[in-house]
C-alpha cells in the first residue's frame, strides 16, 4: 500500500500530509481516530479514539529498524513498579516504494496533561510533593529491572564511545568519561513525556540499558531553563546525579545543548554552559569513595 508520507530520508510529518496513515490504522486497529484531536510532531502523529484510548503512530526509517527492532512498547508494558499508560494493542508495516517503517500503538488515555506539550520549559510547574514520589518510584523499580534491550534516545543506540563522542565535540579537553554501571533506562525523559498533577511517564518505545543517571540527567538538563526546577531534579535525584555515572551523563546532557547546533536563544544555553564547566572540574578530581 503506498502511504501520502514522503520517503525520503529527512521527513517531518508536522508538515507532510498523513490522511492515507490514519485511515491505515483506523482499519487495522478497527477503531476511529478523532481528528479534531490528532497532535503532529516531527516523527510521530497521536489521536484520541472513538473507545476512549490513544494511538500514537511513529515512523521510523528501515536502517533503524535493522538496528534496534521495534517493541519497546510491549515490553515495557511487563515492567513492575513502573506508572505508565496501560499498552492495549499496536500494528506495524511497511507501505510499498517506502523506506521506512510504521508502527501505531493504542494505550489508555494518560491520567493527566503533559506538564510541557512542547517547547522548553521555561516556567516552574506546580508539583506536588506525591508526584515527585511517584517519579522517584518509577525511576527507582525501573532501574531495578533487567532486559536485553539498549537505550536509543533520539533513535541512536547508546554506547560508551557515542557518548564520549557528544562530550568531546561539544567540550574538547573534557576528562576520561569511562563509564561502569548501566542499567533500564526510558531513555527519553523530559518535561513532554511526564503528566502532573497524577504523574505518569510514557512514550517507551526507545527504554533500554543505559548508564546510571541517564534519565536523572536528561531531566535536570531539560529543566535548566528554571534554575530552581533543575535544583530540585538533581535533589531528588542525587543518589543517580552525585555518581560519577551520573556526572557523566550530565556532561553529556550538556553537550546535547551546547553542541554543534546549539540554538543561540535557548535559555538553557548558559546554564548548560557554566554546568558542564564545573562538572569537567569535578570529573578530573574524582575519587571513588566505595562500590
Amino acid at each position: 500500500m503506498a502511504l501520502s508520507v514522503s520517503s525520503a530520508a529527512a521527513v517531518d510529518l508536522r508538515r507532510e500530509p498523513a490522511d492515507d496513515v490514519l485511515d491505515h490504522v483506523e482499519r487495522a486497529l478497527q477503531v476511529r481516530l478523532d481528528r479534531g484531536t490528532v497532535v503532529r510532531k516531527r516523527r510521530t502523529i497521536g489521536a484520541r479514539t472513538d473507545r476512549a484510548t490513544w494511538v500514537r503512530i511513529e515512523r521510523r526509517s528501515v536502517s533503524r529498524i535493522r538496528e534496534q527492532g521495534w517493541n519497546g512498547a510491549e515490553s515495557a508494558a511487563l515492567l513492575d513498579g513502573v506508572v505508565q499508560p496501560a499498552w492495549r494493542s499496536a500494528v506495524s508495516w511497511r507501505g510499498k516504494d517506502d523506506a521506512a517503517m510504521w508502527r501505531a500503538d493504542e494505550h489508555d488515555l494518560l491520567p493527566s496533561a503533559p506538564v510541557k506539550p512542547g517547547g522548553v520549559q521555561t516556567e516552574e510547574p506546580v508539583l506536588p510533593d506525591e508526584w515527585w514520589a511517584g517519579m522517584n518510584g518509577t525511576l527507582d523499580a525501573l532501574a531495578a529491572h533487567r532486559t536485553s534491550r539498549i537505550a536509543t534516545p533520539d533513535t541512536v543506540t547508546i554506547t560508551a564511545d557515542h557518548i564520549a563522542e557528544v562530550i568531546r565535540t561539544a567540550f574538547p579537553g573534557s576528562p576520561n568519561t569511562t563509564l561502569e554501571r548501566w542499567a533500564p533506562a526510558h531513555a527519553d525523559l523530559n518535561w513532554h513525556n511526564v503528566t502532573a498533577p497524577q504523574f505518569c511517564l510514557f512514550d517507551w518505545e526507545d527504554w533500554g540499558m543505559a548508564p546510571r543517571g541517564l534519565d536523572s540527567a536528561s531531566l535536570w538538563a531539560q529543566s535548566l531553563g528554571v534554575p530552581a526546577l533543575a535544583d530540585r531534579v538533581r535533589r531528588e535525584r542525587a543518589g543517580d546525579l552525585s555518581s560519577r555515572d551520573g556526572k557523566v551523563m550530565m556532561l553529556f546532557a550538556c553537550a546535547k545543548i551546547a553542541g554543534p547546533y546549539a540554538h543561540p536563544q535557548d535559555p538553557r544555553l548558559a546554564p548548560a554552559r557554566a554546568a558542564a564547566e564545573r562538572l569537567v572540574d569535578e570529573l578530573q578530581v574524582w575519587t571513588p569513595v566505595g562500590p
